[in-house]
């Protein structure tokens, strides 16, 4: 019998422990380690090359969608996405033929997808699976949240737009509601945005992309490449050289406008 070498990514101690005695009865499932975060998860995979991944999407810093991405120019191995998305979100993955298991998870439900796997492997269609697995991912800016509920329930959903009321933001095991509105100005690091609120500066892994799509645009105006200010916030306004401007917050802070953002600033000239 020839063995499904299998890695389990998920940050839940818990989690792991359960899947991996769930996956005791598959004789063909060979466990071949566990990764706790995104950035492990994507060492082992390159070190173990494992036929099978059970991958979490929802982990802080580098998330399951971040870890196939890291791996899209490489042989990838089969994805099983692990969320606890609402059941009509995770058409889109079935819609590209990539596989997933609804939390918590149900033995029936495991059962299918470990034959969905044993199918892929004998009949050589990883490869091409994967690649529209990337495809998709590649996508999505942010993973698809709608209830069911709400689409069975809403006159018009194509134009209906929902905006984040609070951001919980993550920190060694610690996590902080943020209310959108004390968010007087945000300013990009890296892959990550900096959050500032009353004197407090919070951190969140988001690209500046998302983090516009997230916001109420009539408030949350971007001015800058790497900044957006809540316009709640805004003092005062006072043109400098070269067609940019310099914005005075209440609560004293500075921020410079670029002049590509000109029509972002027009209520106020």
């Amino acid at each position: 019998m020839k063995k499904i070498r299998t890695l389990l990514v998920d940050d839940e101690p818990l989690a792991l422990q359960g899947l991996n005695i769930r996956l005791k009865p598959f004789e063909d499932i060979e466990i071949v380690g566990t990764s706790s975060n995104g950035r492990e998860a994507v060492k082992k995979i390159r070190a173990e090359k494992p036929d099978l991944v059970f991958l979490d999407i929802q982990m802080p810093g580098m998330n399951g969608f971040d870890v196939v991405k890291a791996l899209a120019n490489e042989e990838l191995p089969i994805i099983i996405f692990a969320t606890a998305f609402d059941k009509y979100a995770i058409q889109a993955f079935d819609a590209h033929a990539s596989d997933y298991l609804l939390k918590p998870i149900e033995e029936e439900r495991l059962e299918q997808a470990i034959i969905k796997v044993r199918e892929q492997i004998s009949e050589h269609i990883a490869i091409e699976q994967n690649a529209r697995l990337i495809d998709l991912i590649r996508s999505l800016d942010a993973p698809p949240e709608i209830e069911l509920s709400e689409i069975l329930t809403s006159d018009d959903i194509a134009s209906k737009k929902q905006f984040e009321s609070h951001f919980n933001i993550k920190d060694r095991g610690e996590i902080t509601l943020v209310d959108v509105s004390t968010i007087e100005w945000i300013d990009a690091a890296g892959d990550y945005m900096c959050l500032h609120t009353s004197g407090k500066t919070h951190i969140l892994r988001e690209t500046m992309k998302n983090m516009e799509k997230r916001l109420e645009p009539d408030i949350f105006k971007r001015i800058h490449r790497s900044t957006i200010v809540n316009i709640n916030m805004i003092e005062k306004l006072a043109s400098n050289a070269g067609g940019k401007y310099l914005i005075t917050l209440k609560n004293g802070s500075e921020l410079q406008a670029s002049r590509n953002y000109r029509e972002a600033l027009k209520q106020f000239l």
